[in-house]
């Protein structure tokens, strides 16, 4: 699978608007590390989709809702909004700076 990522125009989210989203329903976070990695530490909420794995047809119905990706640095999960773009899901969002970025911001994780 070979896609140029940076032709896409997937939208930057700071970990307080993903947050604030969240919160208020309006936002579903999609995981996309491996289950290894979500196993030790995660977003409260995420729905885990490893880009190993990636399938956009198997995202939830947004209902109203915009779908939102994350990663651990911002990297997997851009790939996999650009993916989803092409795929047709819409405008295409990603956590900038993913897991690192929301811990940074002080903001709470669930750990196993």
């Amino acid at each position: 699978m070979s896609f140029f990522f940076w032709n896409s125009n997937v939208r930057d989210l700071t970990p307080e608007e993903v947050a604030k989203g969240l919160k208020g329903g309006k936002v579903i976070l999609v995981d996309v590390r491996e289950a290894n990695e979500t196993a030790i530490e995660r977003i409260p909420g995420s729905l885990l989709m490893p880009l190993s794995r990636f399938n956009p047809g198997g995202l939830p119905k947004p209902n109203g809702r915009a779908v939102v990706f994350s990663c651990a640095r911002g990297n997997r999960s851009r790939r996999a909004a650009t993916i989803a773009e092409a795929a047709g899901l819409g405008e295409a969002q990603h956590l900038a700076g993913g897991l690192n970025a929301w811990k940074q911001a002080g903001l709470p994780t669930e750990q196993n």
